[in-house]
C-alpha cells in the first residue's frame, strides 16, 4: 500500500490544497496508463489543480471558456463544489481500482479551504476504505496571508474562499488607496457571501459603497444586488419585494442615464433582467415578461457581436416565465435557442427537459437529463429528474437507481428522499421508507409529502394515533394534498369510523377526481349499505379508468340498481 503525505492547509494552495496534492500524484501515472480516465474527469481536475492543465486538456468547453472575463456573467453557484468533488472522488476511486491501495496522511485537515473539507467527505463516504484511508495527522494554524486568486475564485465559484480572503484584504486596503480595486473586489466578496448565504454581511458591503463612492456603475451594482438580496435570501421571513423594487428602481434609474449605448445595453438589461424577478415575485408576471422582452432587444440591438452569455441567460429567463404562463411551446424555443448558444452549459438542458417532460415528449426530456450526465461533472438533480421520467414510464426498479444515485451524489438532497420513500411504501418496504423519511425530515422538517408518507408507514406499522398526528400535520402545511386526504381516510375507514373517511375521501376527490379515490369511497358506500352511491363512484371510476381491473370486478359485484344521479349511458347528470 503507497503512502502519501499531505499538507491541506489552505494558506499554502487556497481552495483545493489537498486535491491538488492528491491529484498529482495519480494524474501523471493515469495518463500513461488510461488517458481516458483522465480526459473522463477534465473539469473536475483543472478545476482542482490548475499547474496540471498543461498535460489535461479541456474536452468539455462551454462558451465561457473562450470570453473575456468581463462576458462571463455567469458565476458558479455555491453548489458546484460538490459536483467537483464528486467527479474527482469518481477518478480517485477508478484510478485506485488500477493501481492499488493508497494511504493519505493529512496534515492541517482544520485548517483546510472548504473545498478540500468537502472533497474528504465525499472521498469517505464513496471511495471504499479498502482503496483510501485518509488519516488525519495535527492541525494547527499558521501564519501568513491567505492566497489571493481572486480571478480563478471568481471563475471557479469558489465562494468561501473569495470570502475570507477578500475580507482580509479588505481590511488593510483603503478605498482612497485604489477606488477601483477596492470597489471591484468588495462586490465580488459580498456576491460570494450571498452565493454562501451570509447576505447580511453582504448588505453591510454594498451599504459601504453606497457610502464612499459616487461611480455611477458601482452604485447600481450595488442597489441590484441589494434588490436581489431582498428577494433572494435564504431565510424567506427577510424577504421583502417591496423594498427591493425601490432598489432595482435606483438601479434601472442610473443605467438608463449610461451615456455609451453599447454600456448602457449591457448595464440596463442587466438591471431590467433583475427588476423582472423582482415583479414575478410581487405576483405580476406579466410585468416580469415585459421587461425580460425589453432587456432582449437592448442587447440585440445594441450588442450583437458580444456578451452572448448575457443574451443566453435573457432567453432561459423568458423560457421560466413563457412556462409559466402556460406558452409551452414559445417558452422550449427560448430555452433551446440559450442551449445552442452554448451546449456546453448544462443548467438549461434540466430545465428543458422538466417541460419536455411536462408535455409527455420522455424521449426528449431523458436526451437532455443525459446531456447533462456527460457535459457536467455529477448533476444530483440529472439523475432526480430521470428518475421521475422513469417512474412515470413505470420503470421503478430504474428510478430506484437513480433516487439512490442522486443521495450518493448529494445525501442532503431533500426531495429524493420524498421520492425514495413513496417507492418504499408502494414496496411494502415500510422500516426503509420510516429511515428516508426521518433523514428527510431532519433535512426539511415541515415537508408536507413526507409527513404523509411518514403517516403511510404509522398505518402500515398499526400506530393508529401517530398516523393520525402526520396526516393532520402534512394537512395543516398543505390543505390540497390530496394523499394525506386519502390517507386520513384509510385510517378512518380501518378504525370503523366511516363518517370520517367519507369525508375525507369527498374532500380530496374535491381537489382532484381520481380512480383510485372513487374506488376507495365505493368501498365506504358499501360498508355503510349506500348501495347507489357505491354503484354510481365505480361507473365514474370505471370512465376515469377503463382498464382498472379492481373497478371492473367491483361493477360486477356491485348491486345493479338505478344510480343515483348518473343514467346508465354515462350521458350528463340529472
Amino acid at each position: 500500500m503507497d503512502t502519501i503525505f499531505i499538507d491541506a492547509d489552505r494558506r499554502i494552495g487556497g481552495p483545493y490544497t489537498l486535491a491538488a496534492a492528491l491529484l498529482g500524484h495519480l494524474v501523471p501515472e493515469e495518463l500513461g496508463r488510461r488517458p481516458e480516465l483522465v480526459a473522463a474527469h477534465d473539469i473536475e481536475i483543472r478545476t482542482a489543480a490548475p499547474e496540471l492543465r498543461d498535460l489535461v486538456p479541456l474536452r468539455r468547453r462551454s462558451l465561457a471558456d473562450d470570453l473575456p472575463r468581463e462576458q462571463r456573467v455567469l458565476v458558479p453557484g455555491a453548489r458546484r463544489s460538490l459536483r467537483i468533488a464528486n467527479g474527482l472522488a469518481e477518478f480517485v476511486r477508478d484510478s485506485l481500482s488500477g493501481t492499488g491501495p493508497l494511504t493519505v496522511r493529512v496534515a492541517n485537515l482544520g485548517e483546510a479551504d472548504h473545498t478540500d473539507a468537502e472533497l474528504v467527505a465525499v472521498l469517505r463516504r464513496r471511495v471504499d476504505p479498502g482503496l483510501l484511508t485518509i488519516e488525519e495527522g495535527p492541525s494547527r494554524q499558521s501564519a501568513g496571508p491567505l492566497p489571493g486568486d481572486f480571478d480563478r475564485y471568481r471563475d471557479e465559484g469558489f465562494h468561501h474562499a473569495m470570502a475570507e480572503s477578500g475580507l482580509e484584504v479588505l481590511r488593510g486596503l483603503a478605498f482612497e488607496d485604489d477606488p477601483e480595486r477596492w470597489q471591484r473586489l468588495l462586490q465580488r466578496v459580498a456576491a460570494s457571501l450571498e452565493a454562501i448565504g451570509r447576505e447580511d454581511e453582504a448588505r453591510e458591503l454594498y451599504d459601504r459603497v453606497r457610502r464612499l463612492s459616487t461611480d455611477p456603475k458601482h452604485r447600481a451594482t450595488a442597489a441590484y444586488a441589494t434588490a436581489m438580496i431582498l428577494v433572494r435570501h435564504h431565510d424567506a421571513a427577510l424577504r421583502d419585494p417591496e423594498q427591493a423594487l425601490a432598489w432595482i428602481n435606483e438601479a434601472v434609474t442610473i443605467t438608463s442615464l449610461l451615456p455609451d449605448p453599447r454600456e448602457r445595453a449591457f448595464h440596463l438589461g442587466f438591471d431590467l433582467n433583475g427588476k423582472a424577478l423582482v415583479e414575478l415575485r410581487r405576483g405580476r408576471r406579466d410585468v416580469a415578461m415585459e421587461l425580460v422582452g425589453q432587456a432582449i432587444e437592448l442587447a440585440e440591438t445594441h450588442l450583437p457581436r458580444e456578451h452572448p452569455i448575457h443574451r443566453l441567460v435573457l432567453h432561459a429567463n423568458r423560457a421560466q416565465l413563457l412556462a409559466m404562463a402556460g406558452l409551452r411551446e414559445a417558452a422550449l424555443a427560448d430555452y433551446t435557442r440559450a442551449i445552442e448558444a452554448d451546449p456546453g452549459y448544462p443548467d438549461y438542458y434540466l430545465d428543458r427537459g422538466n417541460l419536455l417532460h411536462e408535455l409527455g415528449r420522455d424521449e426528449e426530456a431523458l436526451a437532455d437529463y443525459e446531456a447533462v450526465m456527460r457535459i457536467s461533472p455529477p448533476f444530483p438533480e440529472a439523475y432526480y429528474n430521470r428518475s421521475e421520467v422513469r417512474y412515470a414510464a413505470g420503470d421503478l426498479e430504474g428510478a430506484h437507481a437513480d433516487l439512490d444515485h442522486t443521495l450518493e451524489l448529494d445525501p442532503e438532497f431533500a426531495p429524493a428522499y420524498v421520492n425514495r420513500c413513496g417507492l418504499h411504501v408502494a414496496a411494502g418496504d415500510y422500516p426503509s421508507a420510516r429511515r428516508d423519511v426521518e433523514r428527510g425530515l431532519a433535512l426539511a422538517p415541515g415537508d408536507s409529502y413526507l409527513l404523509c408518507v411518514l403517516g403511510q408507514v404509522e398505518l402500515a406499522e398499526e400506530r393508529y394515533p401517530e398516523a393520525r398526528m402526520a396526516f393532520d400535520q402534512a394537512l395543516e402545511l398543505d390543505p390540497e394534498l390530496v394523499a394525506a386526504w386519502a390517507g386520513r381516510a384509510e385510517l378512518a375507514f380501518e378504525r370503523g369510523d366511516h363518517e370520517a373517511a367519507l369525508a375525507d375521501l369527498t374532500q380530496g376527490l374535491k381537489l382532484v377526481e381520481t380512480a383510485e379515490l372513487l374506488y376507495n369511497r365505493s368501498l365506504v358506500y358499501r360498508a355503510v349499505g349506500l348501495e347507489a352511491q357505491e354503484r354510481e363512484d365505480l361507473l365514474r371510476a370505471a370512465e376515469l379508468a377503463p382498464e382498472d381491473e379492481d373497478v371492473q370486478r367491483a361493477l360486477h359485484r356491485a348491486p345493479q340498481g338505478k344510480p343515483l344521479s348518473r343514467p346508465p349511458d354515462g350521458g350528463p347528470l340529472t
